[in-house]
């Protein structure tokens, strides 16, 4: 199972980023203590800083798949349509990421494996 640092997680926002891809600058890698101890990354943001707290893991964690999680809210959120048409860019871009995320995983997992080189996947 790939483990996904802070630091390998922050260079993949950077190529994500690169790539051209809008990203929001709310999201942030934070520090996850993993079962044996180790930090494993996690990706938080608060969507239009509307303090839902939402992030993007491996699931189950150390999986090459990816989930996106938003945690429940203690009041209800009510929007404009063009708060809303906002909040519809920034949940595309955090699908989008997700689905980045979970390319790169596998591509990690099949290059430790020896079966192809990352740069030969074009990630």
């Amino acid at each position: 199972m790939p483990f996904h640092s802070k630091e390998m997680l922050e260079q993949w926002l950077g190529e994500f980023a690169a790539l051209g891809y809008p990203i929001s600058d709310r999201v942030k890698v934070i520090p996850q203590d993993g079962t044996d101890g180790l930090d494993t990354g996690l990706i938080a943001l608060n969507l239009l800083d509307s303090m839902t707290l939402t992030y993007i893991q491996p699931e189950p964690l150390g999986s090459i798949h990816w989930g996106i999680t938003f945690e429940a809210r203690e009041v209800d959120l009510k929007l404009n349509a063009s708060r809303t048409l906002e909040l519809s860019g920034e949940l595309a871009m955090v699908s989008m990421l997700c689905t980045f995320l979970q390319t790169k995983s596998l591509a990690e997992v099949e290059a430790e494996a020896g079966s192809v080189a990352p740069e030969t996947l074009g990630l």
